[in-house]
């Protein structure tokens, strides 16, 4: 008997004893012998502390922590239900220190189901307090003051749900969570001034061509206000050319040209763009080329070796000899002042430059640029005329571009539209250093103010606008910048007209017909326009038109009929990116250099910038539009929530296989 108990007594200070599971009550199936039970000293159990499990009545669960006990709760299903909670319990819990024999001792774990009307166990006071290491899934960091735990309990005690902490940014809805805070209103563009003083030949000069008494000119442009949504048509003689529509909510989707102070959210250098958080739904995209920078800003080592080139050069973008890469000049969260120069559509988000521009009435001003430039529409002798003028009101920090419309203006008109410009940017620049990042800094104004801004000129015979706050804010505008020209903007009183503005010019009429993807052609022929995710789709037909010589010719003249609806086609819808127009076959070489000549004289006679191929053996012509914003028929339409755009239902008997 005491060979044994020396046995489990040297066993016991080398290796931890075997966990002892004991129940509330003497078990009556225990095979241990007593002379196990007397093998183990008395002083260890009363020396180590033991865990002990026991049921709590209560309705609530409480999570606490202090230095020396730690109490986990769970919720009960039912009220007055007992819950399980464990306990350490035990006397002697101080370690000791040095030696074998203190190493050696282990903590005997004993579990014990006590009922509710049991003693709860006292917990040793004597445990130095350790600090919580961190666990996967925390909320908090390890090092958090325990008082703040304390008052997390309370607040659940009182029956309170905890509040939950997202992680990683704003999550879903920023743009919408950051309204109203530090938000300062953003610059408006400066559309009146003190009008400019201009003899009367001068102003005779200008005021344009009349028949009768009345301006006469090639277009016209019908200005309606229903609802909020303005609608603007332009005419040339009686045909619908162009049509644009503006709503209160575009301010997060028709917002080309407005400046942005950004926040960089990622850089990704395989695109070689970063995306950019300008307050709104989706990040904008910033690409590489688009970036201007100093070298004396740039980080990083510029001798460092670059990416293989690709096989075939896809443009000037892709020679990168000594250039930054973007890693280097762009930094994730790093506040960026951009402007948008492409509106988001579909799931793209806006397109962004660094270089700020703003578009007066005759001269564009580039801030912290060298670039000097002047229209190249102009004639040689007003382009002389023009840069004489351009050298003594060109700012020396600033680059300035003539535009089109500056043609037989004075020096005095320049200069004055020099100076908005140069006062417009430097408030945006204080706004800036006010604003934290992302805010909107400058907003481009109406959408009637800037389509008269870029286009009206003396060739247009006239504007009619039917609301009367509209009419008043583009009548001054003009005032200030072209007064010669202001007569021209007319009122057209809906409530004293018999018919609204649109019907009246035969303008609605002809918006319903650019809707349909079938178009005639005056000899009987049709086109057929289809729209896909990544191009758009122009098939040409003979259709009704029968010729009289032969095929080759009545072919032929359906093609030079073709080339120039569509290009009408193209600027009315305002349909951009990849286009492929498929034209009937056409066997003579000559015949198929004529239709392509025709068609890009078609093309020239609008401002937006195009790209077109030669026509293949099979009569396809690829050509590439600038794309700005959505088309005709996004802009006046909504896709079908029941077949989700695709135009078509499927048969029940389909669906329910």
């Amino acid at each position: 008997m005491n060979d044994s108990v020396d046995k489990q007594e040297k066993l016991g200070s080398e290796t931890p004893t075997r966990r002892k599971r004991v129940l509330g009550a003497p078990n009556a199936n225990a095979t241990q012998s007593e002379d196990d039970k007397k093998s183990i000293p008395s002083e260890r159990e009363s020396s180590k502390p033991a865990r002990t499990r026991k049921l709590v009545p209560g309705a609530n669960s409480t999570t606490q922590k202090t230095n020396d006990e730690k109490i986990v709760g769970t919720p009960s299903k039912q009220n007055g239900e007992p819950k399980r909670t464990r306990t350490l319990s035990g006397a002697n819990t101080t370690k000791l220190q040095g030696g074998k024999g203190s190493e050696s001792q282990p903590r005997l774990r004993k579990r014990s189901i006590q009922g509710a009307s049991s003693s709860s166990v006292e917990l040793p006071s004597e445990r130095p307090s350790e600090a919580k290491k961190p666990r996967i899934g925390d909320t908090r960091s390890a090092g958090e003051n325990k008082a703040t735990v304390k008052e997390e309990v309370a607040s659940a005690e009182d029956g309170q749900p905890k509040k939950k902490r997202r992680r990683g940014g704003r999550g879903r809805g920023g743009a919408s969570s950051r309204e109203g805070l530090n938000k300062l209103e953003p610059v408006q563009a400066i559309i009146s001034d003190t009008p400019v003083e201009l003899n009367d030949k001068e102003m005779e000069r200008r005021r344009g061509k009349e028949r009768n008494g009345k301006p006469i000119g090639r277009y016209q442009m019908c200005v309606q206000v229903t609802d909020g949504v303005t609608h603007i048509a332009v005419l040339e003689g009686r045909t619908l050319i162009e049509h644009y529509v503006s709503r209160p909510s575009d301010d997060a989707t028709q917002i080309y040209g407005n400046v942005y102070l950004g926040k960089i959210q990622n850089v990704l250098p395989g695109m070689e763009a970063a995306f950019v958080d300008i307050d709104t739904p989706k990040n904008a995209v910033l690409y590489r080329a688009d970036v201007t920078y100093d070298l004396d800003d740039t980080d990083g080592d510029l001798n460092q070796p670059l990416p293989p080139k690709a096989k075939k050069m896809r443009g000037k973008f892709n020679a990168r000899k000594n250039e930054p890469r973007i890693e280097q000049l762009l930094k994730s969260q790093q506040a960026i002042l951009c402007q948008v120069t492409k509106n988001p559509i579909a799931h793209k988000g806006a397109r962004l430059s660094t270089e700020i521009s703003l578009p007066g009435r005759f001269v564009v001003l580039i801030p912290n640029s060298s670039t000097y430039g002047i229209s190249k529409r102009l004639p040689d002798n007003e382009r002389k005329r023009l840069r004489n003028i351009l050298d003594k009101v060109k700012p020396k920090e600033h680059g300035v571009i003539v535009r089109t419309a500056s043609e037989g203006v004075t020096a005095e008109e320049i200069e004055r539209d020099v100076k908005r410009l140069l006062e417009q940017w430097e408030q945006i620049s204080e706004l800036a250093q006010k604003s934290k990042a992302p805010n909107l800094l400058f907003r481009e104004p109406e959408l009637a103010v800037r389509i008269i801004r870029e286009e009206f000129n003396r060739d247009f015979r006239g504007v009619v606008i039917d609301d009367l706050n509209l009419f008043n804010q583009v009548k001054g505008y003009m005032d200030t910048i072209a007064p010669a020209l202001a007569d021209r903007i007319e009122f057209y009183d809906s409530s004293k007209e018999p018919l609204p503005i649109f019907e009246r010019y035969n303008v609605a009429e002809q918006l319903r017909k650019a809707l349909d993807s079938k178009v005639w052609l005056p000899s009987g022929g049709s086109l057929i326009i289809e729209h896909t995710e990544a191009l758009t789709v122009i098939d040409v037909n003979t259709g009704r038109n029968v010729g009289k010589y032969n095929l080759e010719e009545t072919v032929f003249r359906n093609n030079l009929e073709a080339a120039e609806e569509i290009a009408k086609q193209l600027r009315l819808r305002d349909i951009g990116g990849i286009i492929v127009i498929d034209f009937i076959d056409m066997e003579i070489r000559k015949n198929r250099a004529e239709v392509v000549n025709s068609f890009e004289k078609a093309l020239a006679r609008e401002k937006t910038r195009t790209q077109v191929s030669h026509i293949s053996d099979l009569g396809l012509i690829e050509m590439t539009r600038r794309r700005i914003g959505e088309g005709l028929l996004e802009s006046v339409s909504d896709t079908c929530p029941s077949c989700d755009g695709s135009g078509v239902h499927l048969h029940d008997s389909i669906l329910n296989v």
